[in-house]
């Protein structure tokens, strides 16, 4: 699966990032974080640079100094959460069935503390910015693609430990993964429920062999 790669308004962004001071590089990255929450929060449209700056406690000089409108700054909050989502996936090492099998638990069980709200950090901006900004749409894509080549190392993993049901491709498992997990989180928060999460994530990973009922990784 081809995706596309990061566009030049977001390298330019990144490189002057890289110069900024230890302090700069801390004040821009607390305005993303704050952006990022805002955002996941109450959506795109409805998070104003004036709400950004106010919760940052930075001023407009400041902020504007750092993101000279608002396209800069959701374009830093994408990368933001993609790179979250896939140094967790990257740390939480899911190249064994018990790993795979507590990744599991902590995503159901993070749904079900915040009762499904907000979905997935980077999907939610997707489906917001997709047919809207091009750029970002591209972003998101590029963000997507990380992901899934982070969920592809661990099944090839499992593959070659001969743990994957007989004629499954890895790759194609991967994909197959991270598509239920967007709708299972989707389903999550328009119910409110983290049940069709769970029942998403048990039956894929039971279908490959992976775990058995209720997540239980398999022997």
């Amino acid at each position: 699966m081809d995706y596309q790669p990061q566009n030049t308004r977001s390298r330019r962004t990144a490189t002057a990032a890289t110069k900024l001071t230890a302090k700069g590089r801390r004040t821009r990255a607390r305005i993303i974080d704050v952006a990022a929450r805002l955002i996941w929060e109450r959506g795109v449209t409805a998070t104003t640079l004036e709400d950004v700056k106010l919760a940052a406690e930075v001023s407009s000089s400041q902020l504007y100094h750092y993101f000279v409108d608002k396209e800069r700054l959701v374009n830093a909050v994408i990368e933001h959460q993609a790179d979250k989502l896939v140094n967790t996936t990257e740390d939480a090492d899911l190249g064994t069935t018990e790993r795979l099998a507590a990744w599991r638990d902590l995503v159901i069980e993070h749904a079900s503390a915040i009762h499904g709200q907000g979905g997935c950090p980077l999907g939610s901006l997707g489906s917001q910015l997709a047919e809207a900004d091009p750029a970002a749409r591209t972003l998101v894509s590029a963000g997507f693609g990380r992901w899934t080549r982070a969920i592809q190392d661990a099944m090839r993993s499992l593959h070659g430990q001969g743990r994957l049901r007989e004629g499954l491709d890895p790759d194609d498992l991967a994909v197959t993964v991270l598509a239920a997990l967007q709708g299972g989180l989707l389903l999550a928060q328009v119910h409110r429920d983290p049940r069709p999460l769970q029942t998403t994530l048990d039956t894929i990973f039971q279908m490959a062999g992976l775990t058995g009922p209720n997540g239980v990784p398999a022997s």
